[in-house]
């Protein structure tokens, strides 16, 4: 399950993004990234758990079916025909990846007995935005050796939408932190303000430091280091932010099973 949902949301976050790249970043960019978005979303597939058989689980594996054949199309064809329904193609797919992650939340939400079920679907949003946002950067950031002319405004913009999916994360994390702890009553169980100060709480401050506050100052440095058109250090940097995002959304995944916080 949780390498389900973390190559889900990495794959619709990257297809989420490719709507956001000048074309500029060239036709070889594009096919890469089309296609890593395929690649993931269709391991993501085959690795799925067995069982939901509910309404959700079922539109969930669908709609991701049909993101996948989207972007494969687009990956097939771009740079060689159909160029007047390729943004088409691309929107096809990311409305159908939209739809597989709030499907995904709300069968989530109910099979793990997660008390907020809108809280869990923007947690899955976020997560997907984040880690869209951060591989695509990086990947923008490597096209500088491809496309050395490539104007450095591309990747300023693409880290602006980093960091803003970054702000975003964190206050959707605060959010479900407090709605966790203040919802706790007592027979239910041990309450989430006990878990994260308890020894398995060290997932949980792990979560924080790699997965928000690691790459919140790393996409900062890569602002600054993008606004003096360094742009192989920002890309160093970027390749960093993104292990740390990788890092945080997997745990992100694991307390979600565990805690049943969408965290």
């Amino acid at each position: 399950m949780i390498l389900f949902l973390f190559l889900a949301h990495l794959g619709v976050g990257i297809i989420f993004t490719l709507a956001l790249v000048s074309r500029e970043a060239g036709v070889k960019f594009f096919r890469f990234n089309a296609g890593l978005a395929a690649a993931l979303i269709g391991v993501a597939l085959a690795l799925r758990p067995p069982g939901g058989e509910g309404w959700a689980a079922q539109t969930a594996l669908v709609a991701l079916g049909i993101a996948a054949a989207a972007i494969t199309f687009y990956w097939a064809t771009i740079g060689r025909a159909f160029a007047s329904i390729r943004p088409a193609v691309l929107a096809v797919a990311g409305v159908a990846g939209l739809i597989a992650l709030i499907a995904q939340a709300i069968e989530a939400a109910s099979s793990f007995g997660v008390s907020s079920q809108a809280m869990t679907i923007a947690s899955f949003l976020s997560s997907a935005a984040l880690l869209g946002g951060a591989c695509t950067a990086m990947i923008l950031g490597h096209w500088y050796l491809v496309i050395p002319s490539l104007p450095v405004s591309h990747l300023q913009s693409i880290v602006k939408v980093h960091i803003v999916s970054m702000v975003i994360r964190v206050a959707v994390v605060a959010a479900a932190v407090f709605v966790a702890i203040a919802t706790w009553e007592p027979g239910l169980g041990p309450s989430f303000r006990y878990y994260i100060f308890s020894v398995g709480g060290v997932f949980f401050w792990q979560r924080v430091l790699f997965g928000l506050a690691g790459p919140a100052l790393l996409s900062y440095l890569t602002w600054e280091t993008a606004k003096i058109r360094s742009t192989q250090s920002a890309t160093g940097i970027l390749y960093v932010d993104f292990f740390t995002v990788v890092v945080g959304e997997v745990l992100a995944k694991y307390l979600l099973l565990a805690t049943r916080v969408p965290v």
